[in-house]
């Protein structure tokens, strides 16, 4: 009878809802079919919509219902043999389009957290000091162990970026544009460039 149910009101949508939803069950397929094998591990339903970027995803975890919207570039960096990459996404979690995720060291992701369009979440750096002269910048990654940890039900606004070293708290806001280079409480909400707190809210009372 679901089924059923289901059908007759595909059967009455519009034909962009249509095309929409036929898109939403091939990439479901596609992840469950393809993607899937590639990864560290991967939970159930979900959903990577045409990444701009893979690399070496067997050092990702990814929890349930984890929906990665088309463009992002998703990478597990191994610049030096001695340290191993671990990126985990837990449950219920959303990436938007164009997210850039650079994971060297650590980098953990809690349940229901939403991480909207064209953000930067990287754990690492390209050093500036002692260069020589001619040399190119980007080609070097910084030797170091770092982390990035982001809470649970924690909400990134649009373009924002998270510096390494950084633990943003349970249900802790990120406004748009923002540059994460601290720690943000739980709660907390923050915003600019570098971050600044503008205030702690109660989750109980929306306040």
């Amino acid at each position: 009878m679901n089924i059923t149910r289901k059908l007759r009101a595909f059967f009455h949508m519009p034909l962009h809802a249509k095309c929409v939803w036929l898109s939403g069950v091939g990439t479901r397929c596609k992840t469950a079919w393809f993607y899937r094998w590639f990864f560290g591990s991967m939970g159930n339903c979900c959903r990577i919509g045409r990444p701009l970027l893979l690399t070496n995803p067997q050092y990702m975890h990814l929890g349930d219902n984890v929906f990665i919207r088309p463009g992002a570039r998703l990478e597990a960096i191994r610049p030096f043999s001695h340290r191993v990459p671990e990126l985990r996404i837990g449950n219920n979690v959303n990436l938007e389009q164009n997210v850039h995720i650079i994971c060297q060291s650590k980098i953990y992701i809690g349940d229901k957290v939403s991480i909207t369009g064209n953000c930067a979440v990287v754990d690492t750096a390209h050093p500036f000091l002692g260069n020589a002269a001619g040399e190119k910048m980007g080609d070097k990654i910084q030797d170091e162990d770092s982390f990035i940890e982001i809470g649970e039900g924690a909400f990134i606004g649009y373009g924002s970026v998270i510096l390494p070293n950084v633990r943003i708290g349970r249900y802790a806001v990120v406004g748009a544009l923002t540059v994460v280079d601290k720690d943000v409480p739980d709660f907390g909400i923050v915003c600019g460039n570098p971050a600044r707190l503008l205030r702690i809210y109660r989750a109980e009372t929306s306040e």
